[in-house]
C-alpha cells in the first residue's frame, strides 16, 4: 500500500497550530473591495479556526 499524499489544494489553505487545531484565512478579501466597508475588509485580514465539525474532514487531507 503507498504512503498517502497530503492534498496539495489543503496544504496552501490550511495549517495546524501548536495545540492541534487548524488554521484558515477568511474568503471575500481578493477583489471587488470598493462595495465593502473598511471595519469589513480587516475582520477578512485576521486568520481564523476550523470549525469542529469540519475538523476531521481537512485533518485527513492534510495529513502527512
Amino acid at each position: 500500500m503507498p504512503k498517502m499524499k497530503t492534498k496539495s489544494s489543503a496544504k496552501k489553505r490550511f495549517s495546524l497550530t501548536s495545540t492541534g487545531k487548524i488554521k484558515r484565512k477568511h474568503a471575500y478579501k481578493s477583489h471587488i473591495l470598493t462595495k465593502k466597508s473598511t471595519k469589513r475588509k480587516r475582520n477578512l485580514t485576521h486568520s481564523g479556526l476550523v470549525h469542529e465539525a469540519d475538523q476531521k474532514r481537512i485533518a485527513e487531507l492534510i495529513a502527512r
